[in-house]
């Protein structure tokens, strides 16, 4: 009997319309039938919108814009299934899973996921002491709404995520018209009646009366962590919604009232709830709140037909059957798929754009070999930038991505744009040219590189090319390398926007025939592009971190990074 995961899956693959149009800019996303889309908005924040497969342009529209937490990547927002080598932030928030059930519960509105993540992990330390932040909020709220059609917006935050909102709420003189619901995730610590927040609260609930504020916060005044206090004499959340609670009570009645170790004070008929958990315990429920006490379903349901369907708020967690599998979880292939020297047969006529399509299709699918759904740990120990001796391992996939079977295969050269979109899809990167040497180093399986010069950029060539590699390899299994330039990340390409990097083809000395370069756009494919593909999930001497932590970090960079800390995390999924 199949996990019950598992039969959501398929039950929503089978829902999905297979002739449906996806929306503008979106491609299909690795699980429940789902498409989605990656943007890169105003300032370098990372953003990342998920609509469900069957989405109707009849129904009704409603984006979800939640900012992020600090120090949370929008995949550990999103959430998955726990695995022994993933870091706990993927197992905290489950935004993804929750979004599923909330649509499951919600059949006639289309509701679409938007999360930003702040460059540095943090929204409030990238608006600090910048002049032309507010304009930028602006533009990243405008950026962030024209990711899916038009309609209602809930601006929804998490921890420092609030920072988000309260920038777009400083950036506008009023709360924009089309956002009917804010709720707050143990999110409101800048609460502040001198930027008159209260005001714009006010003035935005009185101008409809559909509109709703939920904050959610517990009593953090005396919480500690290592035996040190997490908030300061005037900080928190706790205090936070008190300030809220007294700037309301100066025009409105606030009803107030408990439910075991939860205080609640409402206003305006319960269009304004504030919620406290008094937290006799005294234990940190910062992250609880939203995960597995439901926190986020309750706040986007309150008021709503929906909000007793989905479960209760405090537990236990009511979106578990829509955790998704974990990173790299790749899909398994179908026993009828097409074998890869059809496949190139198959495709060898069509135009540039028209082959890429079709390879991603294959890709996505799960059309590839077997022996690339097990990943060869890389371990390498090197000094960080404090001279300290670190240790970091990851996952590479043993080959470059092909299509076909472990019998019948063609590895498969594509564009920077799609390889970004099946990294995505696989929970994995691409890697950097430090990493394609580490990856060298590691190979257990040789060649020297067999450059062709006539029709580079055919398929035909390709499968040509690929036969060569699996004459050269003769049988030989592991970890193979030296096949291949590699599709790489460089801060390179912030000098050459629009370029495809790559690097590699290591003759049997160890030496590249190509050093980084960014001399091709980044349309251009030729036979002797290759992509690897790395699990995001790392470790850091024996614990949890991911690619984006340890390569953002200007002490621990250089561990995968000869550029300094990167810039350039992925390539764009769109052009």
């Amino acid at each position: 009997m199949r996990p019950r995961w598992q039969t959501l899956i398929l039950a929503a693959l089978l829902a999905s319309p297979a002739a449906a149009a996806p929306l503008p800019g979106f491609a299909p996303g690795a699980w429940f039938g789902e498409q989605v889309r990656t943007a890169t908005l105003s300032g370098d924040v990372r953003a990342y919108a998920n609509a469900a497969g069957d989405f109707d342009p009849v129904k009704p529209m409603r984006l979800i814009l939640f900012s992020l937490p600090n120090g949370n990547t929008i995949e550990q927002t999103l959430g998955c299934q726990m695995r022994d080598d993933l870091d706990w932030h993927f197992d905290i928030q489950h935004i993804a899973a929750q979004t599923r059930r909330l649509r499951e519960v919600t059949p006639d509105e289309n509701l679409v996921l938007v999360c930003l993540e702040a460059p540095g992990l943090s929204w409030p330390a990238w608006r600090r002491g910048v002049e032309d932040r507010p304009q930028q909020i602006a533009d990243v709220y405008a950026a962030a709404t024209r990711l899916a059609p038009p309609g209602k917006v809930t601006l929804a935050a998490h921890s420092g995520g609030g920072s988000f909102v309260w920038g777009v709420l400083d950036a506008h003189e009023a709360i924009p018209a089309e956002v009917d619901r804010i709720a707050l995730l143990d999110a409101n610590y800048s609460y502040d009646d001198a930027s008159r927040h209260g005001d714009k609260f006010l003035a935005w609930l009185n101008a409809d009366a559909q509109r709703r504020l939920v904050v959610l916060a517990y009593d953090d005044r005396h919480i500690t962590y290592q035996g040190k206090p997490v908030v300061g004499p005037t900080g928190g959340t706790y205090r936070a919604t008190n300030r809220m609670a007294d700037r309301f009570a100066k025009e409105l009645a606030i009803d107030e009232g408990a439910d075991g170790p939860l205080m609640r004070r409402t206003a305006q008929g319960g269009r304004i709830t504030l919620l406290v958990h008094q937290n006799p315990d005294n234990k940190i429920l910062h992250t609880a709140l939203v995960g597995d006490m439901n926190g986020y379903l309750y706040a986007t349901t309150l008021g709503t037909p929906q909000q007793d369907a989905w479960g209760r708020f405090g537990g236990p967690r009511a979106f578990a059957d829509w955790i998704e599998p974990p990173p790299a979880s790749l899909p398994p292939r179908s026993a009828d798929a097409i074998g890869g020297a059809t496949f190139f047969a198959q495709i060898a006529d069509l135009a540039p754009a028209e082959r890429e399509q079709a390879i991603a299709e294959q890709l996505r699918a799960g059309n590839l070999p077997d022996r690339l759904r097990e990943f060869t740990p890389i371990s390498i120990v090197s000094l960080d930038a404090e001279g300290r001796e670190r240790r970091l391992t990851y996952q590479a996939m043993p080959d470059y991505l092909a299509v076909g079977s472990d019998d019948d295969f063609v590895r498969a050269p594509i564009n920077p744009a799609t390889a970004q979109q099946i990294a995505d899809r696989f929970g994995c990167t691409l890697p950097t040219a430090r990493m394609v040497d580490q990856i060298y180093q590691h190979a257990v399986v040789k060649v020297e590189p067999r450059p062709l010069t006539e029709r580079r950029e055919a398929a035909a060539t390709f499968a040509q090319h690929s036969a060569i590699i699996e004459q050269q390899r003769g049988g030989r299994n592991g970890l193979i390398a030296g096949v291949k330039k590699d599709v790489v990340l460089t801060n390179r390409l912030l000098e050459r926007p629009g370029r495809v990097a790559i690097y590699g083809w290591h003759r049997l000395t160890g030496e590249p025939i190509q050093p980084v370069t960014t001399v091709h756009t980044r349309a251009y494919v030729d036979y002797s592009h290759g992509v690897r593909l790395v699990r995001e999930a790392m470790t850091l001497d024996g614990e949890p971190t991911t690619f984006e932590q340890i390569a953002t970090d200007p002490n621990l960079a250089a561990l995968v990074s000869s550029d300094g800390p990167l810039k350039v995390l992925r390539y764009e999924t769109e052009w």
